[in-house]
């Protein structure tokens, strides 16, 4: 790990202009300057010399006005500084919202739940090991313009969904799944001003710029989530297929929301994991159930529709299959939810 010099401030506003002088078009993961809340990837990327900040800025002293876990009938209200852990165990959402809690339980350790927050867990960058070992020349997302050593490399776990020519990288997470399929919307705060985006929206695909991972600007922060309430969050599930049963990124995984009516399907929400290279909305496979009852072929047409699109590279050729199997399953499980 690097030197650095270490800040701690406790209002948005103050945090944004410490990124002074970056260029307004830097991504974020390039800035000099890097926020600094759970710590659990910053600090791993540090120590691997993957990410070099010369100034790292501690935003925890504004948990008081950032962590907080509000439900109203309308709508989940989650504080980007709150804990994975603290929303993962909340009586609430486990009932309300549980693909929301299960996403959360199933992405860490007890440890690293306790310790990371939803902003970061959401901003949390690609496992993949061309970019996090900087002995592999050739990775565009780690030094644009390089090349991608895991097209013809090892890719068993890579994408097959939003990929280009220039990053096959998975995201890695699994909240901001549910997230994308629930269609929450994202606060930032800046020097700029406040701003909401729709989460769908948040992450890119890698085009052939895959460097630049979301749509933030170097000096804004994520504030909080807002989750509209559905007859679909009651009915939801999020099912994560690895190659362990724990403390292990998705191979494949589904978050599901049905709204049931007599057996059909009048609203359903699917967000896809561990085959995209960002969290991955199914649009596609929603518009093949809307209208139509829940059942094994209705749920295998839905699958084959999510993976439509799909480009593999060799090692990970088993993942569109994988995928539609997982979210089958999903729809399935959901169906038969007492809710």
């Amino acid at each position: 790990m690097r030197p650095f010099v270490y800040q701690r401030i406790d209002d948005p506003l103050p945090a944004g202009k410490a990124m002074h002088g970056v260029p307004s078009r830097t991504p974020p993961t390039a800035a000099p300057a890097q926020f600094l809340a759970g710590g659990t990837t910053l600090l791993d990327l540090m120590k691997l010399n993957v990410m070099r900040p010369q100034r790292v800025i501690d935003i925890n002293g504004m948990r008081d006005a950032y962590a907080g876990i509000v439900l109203t009938p309308q709508a989940l209200h989650l504080g980007a500084l709150a804990h994975m852990a603290e929303v993962a165990d909340h009586p609430r959402v486990k009932r309300e919202y549980p693909a929301i809690a299960q996403s959360l339980y199933l992405a860490a350790s007890p440890q690293i739940r306790n310790m990371a927050t939803l902003g970061g867990n959401v901003l949390q960058r690609t496992r993949c090991m061309y970019f996090r070992d900087p002995s592999w020349k050739a990775c565009n997302k780690r030094k644009p313009g390089s090349g991608c050593d895991a097209i013809d490399g090892v890719n068993r776990k890579h994408a097959v969904l939003g990929t280009s020519e220039h990053c096959i990288a998975t995201y890695a997470g699994d909240f901001a799944n549910v997230l994308v399929a629930f269609d929450a919307n994202v606060e930032v705060a800046g020097p700029s001003g406040n701003r909401v985006i729709p989460i769908e929206q948040l992450h890119r695909v890698p085009g052939d710029t895959p460097h630049i991972e979301t749509t933030l600007a170097p000096d804004e922060i994520i504030t909080s989530f807002t989750v509209p309430a559905g007859p679909y969050t009651r009915r939801s599930l999020y099912l994560k297929i690895r190659d362990r049963e724990s403390y292990e990124f998705a191979l494949a995984s589904a978050a599901v929301g049905l709204d049931l009516r007599d057996g059909v399907v009048q609203d359903v929400r699917i967000g896809l994991g561990g085959v995209a290279t960002k969290p991955w909305r199914a649009h596609e496979a929603e518009a093949a159930l809307k209208g139509k009852p829940i059942n094994l072929e209705t749920a295998k047409t839905a699958a084959q529709a999510a993976f439509a699109h799909a480009v593999t590279h060799g090692e990970n050729d088993y993942k569109p299959e994988l995928g539609r199997r997982t979210l089958v399953r999903a729809l399935l499980q959901a169906a038969k939810m007492e809710v």
